[in-house]
């Protein structure tokens, strides 16, 4: 009797120990926005499969849900956003999330179906950025960059219209939501437009802008996931598969210059 009830509470062991694989068998939810950063994740999801993770992938029309809904538990990860506005989030929202490794690089283009180059707006031309802090300031680096304005020294990455120092042409700058900026076109003279939306948009930085962010910088996407997440063994999995050479041949043929491997 002993060895038997030894026997049955050795299997029960057994099928207790193995039920949290079973658990984390279900796929991890990672958010991403609309186009490259999806069509990427595909990819390496491809990847990922081949060594036992699965990925459900989940799309958003916005910079602010893909945060909210990590924070609710809703996703396991994201993957859409630079650490400057990653940074940006954690300071004004309170998140607890940490990059754990950086995926790619859209540079920022300015666009206009006006003008042909920045030298070509009219004095008061109306110039979209986008309005959320940091991505706000990249447009206006860019646009000093360009030789456009001159901002306040030491200003730094977030910039704000207030800091505009010299205005030659006196531009007056329209902030938009960032996703909102390829549409607002036929409206304004020009805009600087993320390189996912401008992906999505159809425009080209090399072909279509008038003006494009050098290929270094602060900039890099990166993949979040919470504090207490950071660790666990699906996350160098997740890791493991985007940094592959398979992934970063797709995004080379597929996005050619306008987006580029961050690893």
């Amino acid at each position: 009797m002993n060895t038997r009830r030894q026997l049955v509470l050795a299997l029960l062991a057994t099928a207790a120990w193995n039920l949290p694989a079973q658990a984390q068998d279900k796929p991890i939810k990672i958010g991403v926005t609309a186009g490259p950063h999806a069509q990427i994740l595909e990819a390496a999801a491809k990847v990922a499969a081949r060594d036992g993770l699965k990925i459900q992938i989940v799309e958003f029309s916005d910079y602010v849900q893909p945060n909210a809904a990590l924070a609710a538990g809703d996703l396991d990860a994201n993957s859409y956003q630079h650490k400057p506005y990653l940074d940006q989030q954690i300071k004004d929202r309170g998140y607890r999330f940490v990059s754990v490794a950086q995926t790619i690089t859209f540079p920022m283009g300015v666009y206009s179906k006006k003008v042909k180059s920045l030298d070509a707006l009219k004095e008061g031309a109306r110039v979209g950025v986008p309005n959320d802090p940091t991505n706000g300031g990249r447009g206006l680096l860019l646009l000093e960059a360009k030789g456009l304005i001159k901002l306040k020294p030491n200003v730094g990455l977030r910039a704000t219209p207030l800091d505009i120092a010299q205005n030659p042409k006196k531009v007056k700058i329209i902030e938009l939501d960032a996703a909102q900026l390829p549409r607002s076109l036929d409206d304004l003279d020009a805009a600087a437009v993320n390189g996912n939306y401008a992906e999505s948009a159809g425009l080209d930085p090399i072909r279509d802008g008038i003006a494009v962010e050098g290929p270094t910088g602060p900039y890099a996407n990166i993949i979040a996931v919470r504090e207490a997440d950071k660790d666990k063994p699906w996350v160098k999995k997740l890791i493991a598969a985007y940094h592959s050479a398979e992934v970063k041949q797709f995004v080379r043929s597929t996005f050619k210059d306008s987006v580029i491997p961050a690893w």
